[in-house]
């Protein structure tokens, strides 16, 4: 009799909570990332990758999303956590406070998900 063999099990990814911000105020996405890693003393990871994040606190990051083709600009700014969705949200109000601050760009908050 042969062996069997087993399928490897992929391996369980942890869960990922958002929160988006909006950004109505015109910039690129390489702009956005750059601007946002400035104002919280971070780098842009994945710069020329179809992924790039700007890891903002431990267990948290930021991904800029482009509008779809053929609509106009704002900006989606997500906000990403490993912890919750609360964490999710408080790490996005205070990236907005910071990015109000260091910034004139217009964001405003979009949890009604």
């Amino acid at each position: 009799m042969g062996h069997r063999r087993r399928l490897a099990r992929p391996l369980a990814q942890p869960e990922e909570h958002w929160a988006r911000l909006i950004l109505r105020s015109a910039a690129t996405k390489p702009e956005a990332l750059a601007i946002i890693a400035l104002a919280v003393d971070s780098v842009v990871e994945g710069a020329r990758t179809l992924a790039p994040r700007v890891p903002i606190a431990e267990d948290a990051w930021v991904e800029v999303e482009l509008p779809t083709e053929g609509e106009p600009p704002p900006l989606a700014i997500d906000v990403y956590s490993a912890v919750g969705d609360e964490h999710a949200r408080l790490t996005a109000l205070t990236l907005l406070a910071r990015l109000e601050t260091a910034t004139a760009w217009n964001l405003r908050p979009d949890f009604a998900y």
